[in-house]
C-alpha cells in the first residue's frame, strides 16, 4: 500500500454532529485483547514460512486459521472455504460468519490477507491476521445487531486476487449485489518496527474510485479514528485508501476503511519480514482499537454482564499486565508483576525457535549481559498462567 498524503491529528470523538460516546462494555472487551495471544499468533504465523499463494505453506496457513476458529468455538457451518483460481494457481479464502441479532442479512466485513511473498510476512500481514483472530475470539458470544464476516484473503500479493474473486463471485453475482454490506474494515501491515515511536496508526479513507460513496466512507473513517482514541492509547492520522483488499469492494461502491502502520516498515516483501522485525506491543494496541471499532460498527450489546466461556478469553489472567523494562535493553531487565500475581514465578528467555537460553526463578532483576544482540522471547509463568513477550537486546 503506497502512502503519500497524510493528515495527522488527535481525533475528537464526534461524528454526525453528535458525540460518539464511550461505552464501558466496549472497553471491557477491548481490554480482553491478549498480548500473549498476539505474540504467540505472530510466532506461529512466522513458523509457517513463506506463504506464497498456491503453495503448500499457504494451504497450511489456511488450515492453521481454521483450527484457530474451531478452537474458539465457531461451528463448521460458520467456517467456509472460498476457492479461487488465476492462471494455473489455485488457493482459498477463509470466511467466518457471526450472525447478527437484528440485521442478520447485513454484514460488517473485517478482513486482511494471510499470503506472503519472499518472506514469512509477519508484518505483511501476520499482524492483521493476528488481530482479526483476537477480535473473533473475543466477540464470538457477544450479541451484535449486524452480522460480522471475518475474512482472511489469499492472493493479495499477486494483485488482490482473493478479494477480487470474493467480490465478483460471492458479494456480487453476474454484476448484481447479493450481499448487503454495511462496510468493509481492512487490516494490512500494522506490525511496526521495534524501537520506533509507534504511537500513531493510519486510518485509511476512500479518496478515489466512485465518488458516490466517498462522503459515507469519510464518516466511517472518522468513526474509526474516534474509536481508536476511545478504546486504545493510540493517536490517529488519515491517509488515502489504496492497494489492499478493500479496493475491489470500493470499486463496487461499498464503504471501506482500514488500519495501516504510521511509520512504514521497509521489511515487507523481503526475507526480513520476520517476527524479530515487528513490534508486538504496537499490534496489541491496534488490536484494542480494532475490537472497540468493530463493536461500534456491528453495534454490540452495551450489557457488560455477559460471561464468556474460559475457552474464549483469558480474563482474570493477571500476568497480562506484567511489565518488562527497559525494552530494548543492554545488561539488566526488570520484571514488574501485577499486584495480584503470585511472587512465586519463573522467567525464561528463549531464541525465536524456542531454545531456552536463560531461566530464573523469582528474580525481578535479570542480568542479560552474556546474551548476544537480537530479538528474543521471554516467558513468565505464575499461578498456572503464562505471559509471552518479545524483548530486544542491544549491544
Amino acid at each position: 500500500m503506497k502512502k503519500t498524503i497524510t493528515i495527522l491529528s488527535v481525533c475528537l470523538a464526534t461524528f454526525g454532529g453528535k458525540a460518539q460516546s464511550f461505552i464501558q462494555a466496549y472497553q471491557d472487551r477491548a481490554n480482553l485483547v491478549s498480548q500473549t495471544n498476539i505474540t504467540t499468533n505472530l510466532q506461529q504465523f512466522a513458523n509457517l514460512g513463506i506463504k506464497t499463494t498456491g503453495s503448500i505453506n499457504n494451504a497450511n496457513a489456511l488450515t492453521w486459521l481454521k483450527n484457530k476458529y474451531t478452537a474458539f468455538g465457531y461451528s463448521a457451518s460458520q467456517i467456509v472455504e472460498d476457492p479461487f483460481t488465476f492462471g494455473s494457481t489455485s488457493s482459498k479464502n477463509l470466511v467466518i460468519t457471526k450472525t447478527g441479532t437484528l440485521y442478520p442479512n447485513k454484514y460488517v466485513i473485517i478482513c486482511g490477507h494471510f499470503d506472503s511473498i519472499n518472506g514469512p510476512g509477519v508484518n505483511d500481514n501476520g499482524s492483521g491476521t493476528s488481530i482479526i483472530l483476537e477480535a473473533a475470539r473475543i466477540l464470538r458470544n457477544i450479541p451484535t445487531d449486524y452480522s460480522i464476516k471475518f475474512i482472511h484473503f489469499s492472493g493479495e500479493e499477486q494483485g488482490l486476487r482473493g478479494s477480487t474473486h470474493y467480490v465478483n463471485n460471492v458479494a456480487y453475482q453476474n454484476g448484481v449485489r447479493v450481499l448487503d454490506i454495511k462496510l468493509v474494515f481492512n487490516l494490512d501491515q500494522v506490525g511496526g518496527v521495534m524501537g520506533n515511536n509507534n504511537n500513531t496508526v493510519y486510518c485509511d479513507q476512500d479518496q478515489a474510485g466512485p465518488t458516490s460513496n466517498n462522503a459515507a466512507a469519510a464518516a466511517v473513517t472518522q468513526q474509526l479514528r474516534n474509536c481508536t482514541t476511545l478504546y486504545s492509547p493510540l493517536q490517529t492520522a488519515v491517509d488515502p485508501a489504496e492497494d489492499t483488499d478493500y479496493i475491489p469492494f470500493e470499486r463496487k461502491g461499498e464503504i471501506i476503511t482500514g488500519f495501516f502502520e504510521r511509520i512504514r516498515s521497509t521489511y515487507p516483501h523481503t526475507s526480513n519480514d520476520t517476527f524479530a522485525n515487528t513490534d508486538p506491543v504496537y499490534i496489541f494496541k491496534i488490536g484494542k482499537a480494532t475490537v472497540g471499532a468493530l463493536q461500534h460498527f456491528a453495534v454490540a450489546t452495551f450489557a457488560s454482564s455477559l460471561v464468556m466461556n474460559t475457552k474464549e478469553t483469558i480474563s482474570n489472567n493477571s500476568l497480562e499486565e506484567v511489565s518488562i523494562y527497559p525494552n530494548p535493553s543492554k545488561d539488566i531487565i526488570n520484571i514488574e508483576l501485577p499486584r495480584t500475581a503470585s511472587k512465586d514465578f519463573s522467567f525464561e528467555i528463549t531464541e525465536l525457535s524456542g531454545k531456552v537460553l536463560l531461566k530464573k526463578n523469582n528474580e525481578t532483576k535479570v542480568n542479560i549481559s552474556e546474551l548476544a544482540a537480537g530479538a528474543y522471547i521471554s516467558v513468565i509463568k505464575a499461578d498456572g498462567q503464562t505471559a509471552v513477550r518479545k524483548i530486544l537486546i542491544e549491544r
